[in-house]
């Protein structure tokens, strides 16, 4: 080979090896270059790592032991690096519940994927918490790892646990709920806006709001309400809403606007209380308090009425002894007395409504006492209407005046004959009835207990609400002027709570109308009632009658009466008169006649303080009305003589004999 060639080989191989040494520095670079991105890689990784929030546990798939944690999942147990890192996972008790052993741990190695929702654990300091736990397992450096991630989600429950509470209490609760979006329709509604509505879920979402409007409100209350929650303002009122049936309730309403984020109106929420019973009740309540107003007014008018009739009465009855039959003079003071007595009728049925007028009730069977008046009825409600008479079996007895029983009788069936035009029926039917107390929940003044129920119908003409409303008032009447004193119901209301017993009306334009009487039922015996026998004038045997009257015309004429009669009247126009006369008086006073109500000191004080002057002294008390003074309720004590005003001489004279004769100690 000659120079030139051994030369030319040594240019090409050094060629050559220049490419070798460059190809090994472009793979070295290409090294260095991976080498620096794999330390990137692996700073990123470190970075995200450390800064994650949540718990990140490396494992060694093959040991089980804990390679590396980051510092959340360290903050989240309170468990140091050191105190983890390098453990067996199933030696670490916050994690028993994932692998408590070896055995346990081979299962964790053995799935490539493990995911818990909803996993307790337990920090160091003994505070449990929930996580959300998922495992994966892949190569790192041809090591398998098992990476676990792990989520806390104790804040998460928590909200979770409270929004079921809330939910709970929204479907629970006995108001209506509806939320809407901000168009007004129908996104959401509790059960209790089903019950009251009568809708149900699937119905109400998606419809709007005026579904349920009546037509009861203008479109003032409308506008009102949307301009003031449209202007994110809260609204309240109360509203008569129509449900599904087309029935109507009231409802009390608060609609308040939902914000979201931004401040923007998203929703709006509504709570309603139907307080349709709750106003019922409250207006039988007022017109409970209205009826015991207009009865103590009642009352009052009739006790100055009373004295006022007595006065008159008593004169014109003394005047007309005065003048021969024959002349005219003595019919015209018959017509006065006949007027006066009229009136006292209508004083009567006030005290009867005011529960003031004086009873002597019985123990009797309502069928018999209705069996009894029977006849009078028929009479008095004429023959084109026919009386049908429905009695009760086993019927329970009841206490009452029997007159009392009379007088409910005939004016509830004089008010039925009213109601029918021509021809008709009227029926009176008794019973026995049971009120539980969800019945009295709903009835205001009713009490739970067994009653005997006296009911009287009829297919007239019926009455309107408004009719309803004012029938038991004294002097409401809707006859013509001159056909009613308006007066009749409102006695048999009176009669009826004076008796402790209970009163309720059922009527319709058209349909007729029935009153039903609800009585307490009583265990004692029944006793016959006789009959008023008729008397005559009886006169004095001369005794001494101690008068006392504060009104000075009843005080004169009533000590005119009784020296008519005979007696000798001591006469005192007040409470210490009576008291010195009784001290001055030598001889014998045998009868006390004293007013109950009058300034200064009531008549049943006043008897008792002249009792221990004078002991064997009778006693009689006259008044307008009875009061709780000698009575218990207005029901006449059997121990106490008591004449009601207005009285006649006649009236006067038995009462003052029945007193005197009286053996009972007084």
């Amino acid at each position: 080979m000659s120079d030139t060639q051994a030369e030319n080989q040594l240019f090409l191989a050094n060629i050559e090896l220049s490419r070798h040494i460059a190809r090994l520095e472009e793979a070295l670079r290409e090294k260095e270059k991976a080498g620096e991105s794999l330390q990137d890689s692996e700073k990123r990784y470190r970075r995200l790592f450390e800064s994650a929030k949540d718990g990140i546990l490396i494992l060694d798939a093959d040991t089980g032991k804990v390679v590396d944690v980051n510092p959340f999942l360290l903050q989240l147990l309170g468990y140091s690096y050191d105190a983890l890192c390098g453990k067996h996972i199933w030696e670490l008790g916050v994690f028993k519940d994932i692998a408590a052993s070896k055995d346990a741990f081979q299962a964790l190695q053995d799935k490539e994927y493990i995911r818990y929702e909803d996993l307790p654990l337990e920090t160091q300091e003994g505070q449990a918490i929930a996580v959300e736990f998922v495992s994966n397992v892949y190569l790192v450096d041809n090591r398998k790892v098992i990476q676990c991630n792990i989520r806390d989600i104790t804040a998460h429950k928590r909200a979770k646990a409270e929004r079921t509470r809330l939910m709970a209490a929204i479907e629970q609760v006995g108001e209506g709920i509806f939320v809407t979006d901000a168009q007004g329709t129908i996104q959401f509604v509790n059960p209790a806006f089903k019950r009251m509505t009568g809708y149900s879920g699937e119905e109400a979402v998606g419809q709007n709001l005026r579904t349920l409007e009546s037509g009861e409100q203008d479109e003032l209350l409308y506008r009102n309400l949307w301009e003031t929650v449209s202007g994110g303002k809260t609204w309240s009122g109360r509203m008569v809403n129509k449900r599904k049936d087309g029935t109507l309730y009231t409802e009390e309403t608060t609609i308040s606007p939902v914000r979201d984020a931004l401040g923007q109106i998203v929703n709006y929420v509504g709570v309603g209380r139907d307080i349709t019973d709750h106003l019922q009740l409250a207006a039988q309540f007022q017109h409970a308090q209205k009826m015991e107003a207009v009865g103590l007014l009642a009352g009052g008018v009739a006790h100055d009425y009373n004295n006022m009739l007595t006065v008159i009465l008593g004169y014109a009855e003394l005047a007309q002894r005065k003048v021969d039959p024959a002349q005219s003079v003595h019919a015209d003071l018959e017509e006065i007395i006949k007027a006066g007595k009229r009136s006292t009728g209508i004083t009567r049925q006030l005290l009867t409504f005011a529960r003031k007028q004086t009873i002597s009730p019985v123990v009797l069977d309502l069928n018999n006492a209705v069996t009894n008046m029977l006849n009078m009825l028929r009479r008095l409600i004429g023959e084109g209407i026919d009386l049908v008479w429905l009695p009760g079996k086993e019927l329970s007895l009841v206490k009452m005046d029997p007159v009392q029983v009379d007088q409910m009788l005939a004016n509830l069936c004089l008010n039925a004959q009213d109601a029918i035009a021509d021809v008709g029926k009227i029926t009176i039917e008794t019973g026995t009835v049971v009120f539980d107390e969800a019945y009295c929940a709903d009835h205001v003044g009713f009490v739970t207990g067994e009653y005997v129920l006296l009911a009287v119908s009829d297919n007239g003409c019926g009455m309107d609400k408004e009719t309803m409303e004012q029938i038991f008032e004294p002097f409401f009447t809707s006859k013509a002027v001159g056909q009613g004193t308006g007066l009749g119901l409102s006695m048999v209301y009176g009669i009826v709570k004076q008796n402790n017993g209970f009163i309720n009306v059922y009527s319709e334009p058209g349909k007729g109308s029935t009153f039903r009487i609800y009585l307490s039922r009583c265990a004692d015996h029944a006793v016959d009632v006789q009959g008023e026998k008729a008397v005559e004038i009886p006169l004095s045997h001369g005794e001494t009658v101690l008068l006392v009257e504060d009104e000075p015309a009843l005080l004169k004429m009533s000590k005119m009466m009784l020296q008519k009669i005979g007696y000798r009247v001591l006469a005192a126009g007040t409470p210490g008169e009576a008291i010195g006369l009784a001290k001055k008086h030598a001889g014998e006073i045998h009868l006390l006649l004293t007013d109950v109500v009058m300034p200064g000191m009531n008549g049943k004080d006043l008897a008792e303080r002249l009792h221990a002057l004078r002991p064997n002294m009778k006693i009689l008390f006259m008044s307008g009305y009875s009061v709780n003074m000698i009575t218990d309720q207005g029901v006449l004590d059997e121990r106490v003589n008591f004449i009601e005003k207005p009285f006649s001489m006649k009236d006067l004279a038995v009462k003052v004999t029945e007193a005197l004769t009286d053996t009972r100690k007084t």
